[in-house]
């Protein structure tokens, strides 16, 4: 049996445009750069995608608070950017904390901070 990844094209297209923006950025630049640079493969593909949206943090059918990713894409994958030595340690936990609060299925970190593209792929099973 073989199992078929979440989103699979969607992610794909997603990873196309992070390797895009490392092969000609490459590594160490602010946050902030990658994520204008991603705002623009994006549009460049036809993905449609919210920049820092304000999603809803839930508990027992009250809304407590926000949860802001760098980005949603197609309203069914989040993306957190990073440019950092080092991957914080907690962060793969705390990015399923966020699917379930919010009840999306599948984030994608990534860090541009090293000298190889660091892609995580964390789901909500």
């Amino acid at each position: 049996m073989t199992d078929k990844l979440l989103y699979a094209d969607l992610t794909y297209k997603v990873r196309g445009a992070f390797f895009t923006i490392y092969n000609i950025l490459g590594f160490g630049h602010k946050e902030i750069i990658y994520q204008k640079a991603l705002a623009k493969e994006l549009d460049k593909i036809g993905i449609k995608y919210k920049r820092e949206p304000r999603l809803k943090i839930i508990y027992d059918g009250d809304v407590l608070g926000t949860y802001v990713p760098d980005f949603l894409i197609e309203d069914k994958i989040i993306v957190e950017l990073k440019s950092t030595q080092y991957f914080p340690p907690d962060l793969g936990k705390q990015i399923l904390n966020y699917l379930k609060v919010t009840g999306y299925k599948l984030a994608l970190a990534v860090n541009f901070g090293q000298s190889k593209l660091d892609i995580r792929r964390r789901i909500l099973t």
